[in-house]
């Protein structure tokens, strides 16, 4: 391996996953700690993730968390290794917000639907 191909490829590859497994170790942590506290392991309802208000607020974090960590992931990406012209950046955060904003409903429409056909057929 040529050291410009592990600088331009290697090195930025290898930042951006030790970046999300750093998150993803943080989070784990987090809720370790919740737990063997014996406290909700969401904050926000106050109860141990029952009913879709938990269900919701799980997957709006989610969703904002990963958000943020891909447009965090992107912008490293621009400013230090790809450095496109153009609007990339915009491009980024307006695609992926669209993606979120389109998925989200979509999701949340399924498990409705889903706990709905399951609540309907008490056999199954």
């Amino acid at each position: 391996m040529s050291s410009h191909l592990i600088r331009s490829d290697f090195v930025p590859i290898l930042t951006g996953y030790l970046i999300l497994m750093l998150v993803l170790a943080v989070g784990l942590l987090v809720q370790r700690r919740r737990a063997a506290a014996g406290r909700p392991t969401t904050r926000l309802t106050g109860r141990r993730d029952h009913g879709w208000r938990a269900f919701i607020l799980h997957v709006l974090t989610d969703a904002l968390a990963g958000y943020l960590v891909l447009m965090a992931v992107v912008v490293l990406y621009y400013y230090f290794v790809a450095k496109v012209g153009g609007n990339f950046l915009e491009s980024a955060v307006s695609g992926s917000a669209l993606l979120l904003g389109i998925s989200l409903p979509v999701l949340l429409g399924v498990s409705w639907l889903t706990e709905w056909r399951r609540r309907d057929r008490p056999g199954r």
